[in-house]
């Protein structure tokens, strides 16, 4: 609780599930942005003037010739027209829209609970807002790798602004949860299996970010082989322990791939140990963690077979949203109450 007036714990915690659903379509957005190739439609960070959208047709001539300039355009996109390049603009401009707007829906009711509370009681969400803040750079830095020397952006930075956007979530979600969830009464688990399932499920984000980031997910449309073996063939084994494994794509395509299957090993191992011991109060919570690891490995096994097909693609995000959740869920009622 952060104060002992429950009509303010009942106001923060209105507060942060509505920035939770606003992070949420963020990151749904995000991922459409990517998907349909418009996050370098915007070449330039315009903090307050970015806010509005293009106004009269000189506004839409300048913001096509400034994308003309870069190599997505020239190597790519030569033959867009300014129909084309619109619908490419709207994306990353909803995209932006939404960051300035999680940006100030997050500060101004932080300074209204600052007024009403002790600073020191808030100091956690004052780390998320510097949190939603270095979003922005990174978000602005990802950008910037693709517009000199290559026609689209960095996937590692792709991966950091996706595992940052996800780590953002799942704080404000815990924050909720210690609003309205009471863990006093939970027998627990060893809090190591939620923890560690956690970091592989944010790991799996991250190698899903560079599958996405370089298109892996459109090769090896098969499965459960990859063409017609378990190993891609157009690869070497030994070239899987080397760190250029993170900018192969058959290779980022195997490694995300057997990394879901590691995770619904261990998913396993834990579902297990829960009902063996009879730990009733997990049984919901691991049940639904589950649920949404079910869809997620389906979801993924569809993206790969129609060759991340827009929907499927967007639709594997989404769930991927309510994995972390439910991720984040199972570790708080393993954890000591404050």
């Amino acid at each position: 609780m952060y104060s002992e007036n429950l009509k303010v714990n009942q106001q923060i915690s209105a507060w942060l599930i509505s920035m939770f659903l606003i992070i949420s379509i963020m990151i749904i957005v995000g991922g459409l942005t990517r998907l349909t190739d418009s996050g370098l439609s915007i070449t330039q960070w315009q903090l307050f003037s970015g806010f509005l959208p293009p106004l009269s047709s000189s506004d839409w001539v300048m913001y096509f010739n400034l994308y003309k300039e870069i190599p997505e355009f020239k190597l790519q996109n030569f033959d867009m027209t300014m129909n084309e390049f619109k619908v490419i603009f709207w994306w990353e401009w909803a995209h932006r829209f939404l960051g300035r707007l999680i940006g100030i829906s997050f500060l101004i009711p932080l300074l209204y609970f600052t007024f009403k509370i002790k600073f020191l009681k808030l100091i956690g969400l004052y780390f998320i807002f510097i949190l939603i803040c270095f979003q922005g750079f990174i978000g602005w830095y990802m950008v910037s790798s693709g517009l000199v020397n290559r026609v689209d952006v960095s996937h590692f930075r792709l991966s950091v602004h996706l595992l940052i956007a996800f780590i953002i979530l799942s704080l404000i979600f815990w924050n909720y949860l210690k609003i309205n969830v009471k863990r006093d009464y939970y027998i627990k688990i060893n809090l190591f299996f939620p923890l560690f399932f956690l970091i592989l499920i944010f790991l799996q984000i991250t190698v899903g970010a560079f599958v996405s980031g370089m298109d892996a997910g459109k090769i090896y449309n098969s499965w459960p082989l990859m063409g017609s073996t378990f190993f891609p063939d157009d690869n070497d084994i030994i070239n899987l322990f080397k760190i250029s494994a993170f900018s192969d794509p058959s290779l980022v395509q195997f490694i995300h791939r057997n990394l879901a299957y590691f995770i619904g090993i261990f998913y396993i191992y834990i579902f297990i140990k829960i009902y063996k011991n009879k730990i009733y109060s997990l049984y919901k919570s691991i049940n639904v963690l589950g649920l949404f690891i079910i869809l997620q490995i389906i979801l993924g096994i569809f993206t790969v077979l129609y060759g991340a097909q827009i929907y499927i693609a967007s639709m594997h995000q989404i769930s991927s949203i309510f994995l972390v959740s439910s991720c984040i869920y199972f570790l708080f009622i393993n954890t000591r109450s404050n």
